[in-house]
């Protein structure tokens, strides 16, 4: 079983290394990529890792493998008001793969410089992983508890929709959630700079999931022959009109309400300037934020024939479709006039988008903690244009919140990180998040 460091650790200059930023780094150390459909090379050492601070810290926590290797672990933590409903804070411990020959470090080695941390998981997810796991060290090593029960979690397989961990505990063993009706998780909580103020976004919302497979079919031919049914050709065609398609705009209420709250910052009228130009004003926040105004539908991967003389009898592209919560049949739909009927769909993962209360005693209290921490900043809520575990937990009735607090530079492209090439997170972003969410804890 992996164990936690036992002394402080320190950068190459000789600073101490807050405690979250060795957590972060030692679960990088861990290469849990996920391939997706089944290939893995499992959360196993993470688990074991994450399960001895748990149980360091005087819980009970418990480990679940529904197959070799995708392992997740789960712990309650009592709080000190047994009259409120339990919450779950939850992280993923499996990452999207890296090709290190496109990094200028190594993805799996943690490595520290510039005052960041990079490596795979930097920032989806394993810096708010080491987040609960401090915070939570803090308050029950200060002889606390937190204000509610917890179910803290740290799930397999949440980059492929969660099959092999928080949906199959879901569907499995309800019982590790009972009494819970709120979640927390990724992807909120970090700051953005509108209109040369510095605000926080608290996800309230998601997109759906829809990941297909287009099929197309011919007949095996030698590649000297003229065939006009070649399945390649065929394929090519249905994925560049659906790449090239211009979904068109689709506001809902979190939208909306998130429009409103940037135009006040930017002090202009939001009924005379257009969703995508008030979505551009928030800087490189707006890669996640323009893409949650619409559908969006990319082809991601492309798989067809083995020989350059032979043409194949059977090509396939993966498509990655994420629509506005409520779409997703409407978008199927059209999915399929756009491809054509010669064009066959299977479905590799299926799920809805989802919009939570942008209102509340929850919301209250992030934005008490955020501003005890960073004064004055407001907070917005936003549509997420990707997914969560929370979709998981979502048909047991537990609504959910993405609040990763991170207090970050103006000139950090923060959604490039998410499965991009050099991820990486400040040093002193993860110790913010630490505070933050401690405090949150406490309060909540």
């Amino acid at each position: 079983m992996a164990e936690s460091p036992a002394a402080p650790q320190t950068t190459h200059s000789g600073t101490e290394l807050d405690e979250t930023a060795v957590v972060a780094r030692d679960l990088i150390r861990f290469d849990t990529t996920n391939h997706g459909e089944g290939r893995a090379k499992g959360e196993r050492e993470a688990a074991e890792y994450v399960e001895a601070r748990l149980a360091a810290l005087g819980l009970e926590p418990r480990m679940f493998e529904p197959e070799a290797r995708r392992t997740s672990v789960v712990a309650r933590v009592p709080g000190r008001n047994p009259d409120k409903p339990a919450l779950v804070l939850h992280g993923h411990l499996d990452v999207v793969p890296a090709d290190p020959r496109n990094w200028s470090v190594d993805p799996f080695a943690g490595e520290i410089r510039d005052g960041m941390l990079w490596g795979r998981g930097a920032v989806d997810m394993k810096d708010m992983d080491a987040m609960i796991l401090t915070a939570l060290a803090d308050i029950i090593g200060n002889g606390s508890l937190p204000e509610r029960e917890l179910v803290v979690a740290f799930f397999a397989d949440e980059e492929a929709g969660g099959g092999r961990g928080a949906s199959w505990l879901v569907d499995h063993h309800p019982e590790l959630f009972a009494g819970a009706t709120e979640a927390i998780s990724e992807v909120g909580g970090y700051s953005i700079t509108v209109g040369g103020t510095r605000a926080y976004l608290l996800q309230t919302g998601e997109k759906s999931l829809i990941w297909v497979r287009l099929i197309a079919r011919g007949v095996a031919a030698h590649g000297s022959r003229l065939v006009r049914e070649n399945a390649v050709t065929r394929l090519a065609e249905a994925i560049a009109r659906l790449g090239r398609t211009e979904w068109p705009l689709h506001l809902t209420d979190t939208t909306r309400e998130l429009l409103a709250a940037i135009a006040g910052a930017l002090g202009v009228d939001p009924e005379q300037v257009s969703p995508d130009e008030l979505a551009m004003a928030t800087g490189s926040a707006s890669g996640f934020i323009t893409a949650t105004l619409r559908t969006t539908t990319n082809p991601t991967v492309l798989d067809a024939g083995y020989k350059h003389n032979v043409i194949p009898d059977r090509a396939e592209a993966l498509v990655d479709i994420r629509t506005i919560p409520g779409q997703e049949e409407a978008v199927l739909a059209e999915v399929r006039e756009i491809i054509g009927d010669d064009i066959e769909i299977e479905f590799v993962h299926k799920d809805v988008g989802l919009e939570a209360s942008t209102r509340g005693p929850l919301v209250d209290a992030v934005t008490r903690s955020l501003g005890r921490h960073d004064p004055g900043a407001p907070v917005f809520p936003y549509l997420l244009s990707g997914g969560t575990d929370n979709k998981s937990l979502h048909r047991l009735g537990i609504a959910g919140y993405g609040f990763s607090p991170l207090r970050l530079p103006a000139d950090l492209d923060f959604p490039a990180m998410f499965h991009g090439v050099d991820e990486r997170v400040p040093l002193d972003a993860l110790s913010f998040g630490r505070r933050v969410l401690e405090d949150l804890l406490l309060d909540y």
